[in-house]
């Protein structure tokens, strides 16, 4: 399994060397990906940028959404341009995390329809790949293998997993191994139906904090990102490994759930945390 590290983009405070010095680091370590999560209503870093500036800084890693709230986007042939480009300068190296998000704030702030979502997805990935492949003259044409970005869509429901199927494969949002595990035979099973040969790429994210206040960062920048889930949020800050024998157990879990990569994201923007974690996942 490989395992590969959020960007702190979405943890509040966050800076330069948040995203520029931590993807230098994320790389030379070993780390498979580096990932960002997605908000319009809040001050983060958006997703697309920080990987661009990511891009420009490495080599070899992968950069991944993980999610991309896409129908935000709502100019699908200027998405498609911005995801090629990022694809083009960085040779190759784009994985698109995509699902339509649940939170009506993010719409309202966009002027966009809540309501509308899921059908405004639907019709972005329809549109999609023929847009990466030229299509009205847009360009430039992808570094990725088959001419685009790679594609893998988010959500746990029948939905997302036939979407799943039409791509590269399903990301999940979070619910712990588990759950990973239920959900992954439900995958497979529309990959088959969608006649679709081998198995679908698979990825799954979990939070991590280490050094001096694993806790205080977990529930600064978790419990702040995920208020808007009333008491709920204090189960994901609970959730957040924050020692070495937790962040091994996690690792060792999503591995027997079957899934092809896990991301770890951090609850703090220090690029410190990337060697921190680094010693214990690759030890």
């Amino acid at each position: 399994m490989d395992i590969g590290i959020g960007l702190p983009n979405a943890v509040r405070g966050v800076e330069r060397d948040g995203i520029v010095d931590w993807a230098r680091r994320a790389e030379a370590a070993g780390f498979s990906t580096l990932g960002t999560i997605d908000r319009i209503a809040y001050p983060n870093y958006e997703s697309l940028i920080a990987l661009a500036a990511a891009a420009a800084v490495t080599e070899r890693i992968r950069l991944m959404t993980d999610i991309l709230i896409s129908p935000l986007r709502a100019n699908t042939a200027l998405f498609a341009k911005q995801t090629a480009t990022i694809d083009h300068l960085s040779g190759g190296r784009v994985v698109l995390g995509l699902a339509p998000g649940g939170r009506e704030d993010d719409y309202e702030l966009s002027e966009l329809e809540f309501r509308r979502r899921g059908r405004a997805f639907d019709e972005q990935l329809e549109a999609l790949p023929g847009l990466w492949g030229g299509e009205g003259g847009l360009g430039p044409t992808a570094k990725s293998p088959g001419g685009r970005p790679g594609v893998l869509i988010g959500g746990n429901n029948d939905k997302a997993y036939r979407r799943a199927a039409r791509f590269d494969g399903w990301t999940a949002g979070g619910g712990g191994p588990d759950a990973f595990a239920a959900a992954l035979a439900k995958v497979a099973a529309a990959w088959k139906d969608a006649g679709r040969d081998g198995a679908p790429r698979t990825a799954a994210l979990s939070y991590f904090a280490l050094g001096d206040d694993p806790e205080g960062a977990a529930r600064a920048s978790l419990g702040d990102y995920y208020s808007f889930l009333g008491d709920y949020a204090e189960n994901i800050v609970a959730g957040a490994s924050k020692d070495a024998a937790t962040i091994t157990a996690t690792v060792a879990a999503y591995e027997q759930a079957g899934a092809d990569e896990l991301i770890l994201f951090p609850a703090s923007a220090d690029p410190a945390q990337v060697d921190l974690l680094a010693e214990i996942v690759f030890a």
